[in-house]
């Protein structure tokens, strides 16, 4: 049985992240939900951390979806840009609250050709990551189609949606501040979360991932919570009843962290 090495200490969560720009946001609150804090405490988190959870990140060619990532885990970047053939990806540890959480971060490719590939790996996300470059108006129009493609394999009340524009440091602020009233509509017209950053510099990228973990790890907890309070079929039967089904189950409601 292999043993996980520890956490880097870089990748420890204490207080959730602040979002970026509040008026697209998943919610503003400046702390964790208060049951997700108490479940840590309580160690109450059930298989949250044993579990990965999966994080696609889509956008057309071009926009700084490896950069992205590799800026993040490997703290590079590369400026011999090679198009991702297919998909990838990169395995990260955090410890959030005191609990081990992973992250599978996938890179997936922008290329026409390779979009039938890439697709068959949307499933099962747990957050949805589209990115555009905020120098390019025509790659945020795209992300409303990169979107419905990633939903169709996926439900869109249980994931979380993020709309990141990358290269932020070759854009003036005149230029940046154009495109960012579009982006905030397109943000808030999708429900996603927006983000601004630049994998050259690294401005913001590592607070966006610290988000994506935190918010990701949140709804995990409030997910395992609820399943765990859940009425099963059998739990209780009713011996003074006159239905015929006396072990019919109760309605179960999703959890919403992000309300």
């Amino acid at each position: 049985m292999s043993v996980l090495p520890p956490v880097r200490k870089d990748r420890i969560i204490a207080t959730q992240p602040q979002c970026f720009h509040k008026e697209a946001a998943l919610h503003c609150r400046g702390t964790f939900h208060p049951k997700v804090k108490a479940a840590c405490q309580q160690q109450r988190t059930g298989t949250v951390g044993f579990k990965i959870s999966k994080i696609i990140v889509v956008g057309d060619l071009s926009v700084g979806k490896t950069c992205l990532i590799n800026r993040f885990c490997k703290d590079t970047f590369d400026k011999n840009y090679k198009a991702t053939i297919g998909v990838d990806f990169e395995m990260e540890r955090f410890e959030v609250l005191g609990v081990p959480f992973s992250l599978q971060l996938w890179d997936t490719a922008g290329q026409e050709r390779f979009k039938c590939i890439a697709s068959t790996y949307y499933r099962g996300a747990q957050a949805i990551v589209i990115v555009f470059d905020v120098n390019d108006v025509a790659s945020l129009h795209h992300t409303r189609q990169w979107l419905k493609d990633a939903l169709k394999e996926n439900d869109p009340s249980s994931v979380l949606l993020f709309l990141v524009g990358t290269k932020k440091d070759l854009s003036s602020l005149s230029q940046y501040s154009l495109i960012e009233k579009d982006a905030l509509r397109i943000a808030n017209e999708m429900q996603a979360e927006y983000w601004a950053v630049s994998s050259l510099t690294g401005e913001n990228v590592k607070d966006f991932f610290f988000r994506v973990a935190s918010l990701t790890f949140e709804c995990s907890v409030l997910a395992e919570l609820e399943k765990t309070n859940a009425r099963k079929i059998g739990d209780v039967v009713r011996i003074h009843s006159n239905e015929s089904n006396l072990y019919a189950p109760t309605k179960k409601n999703k959890a919403k962290c992000c309300q």
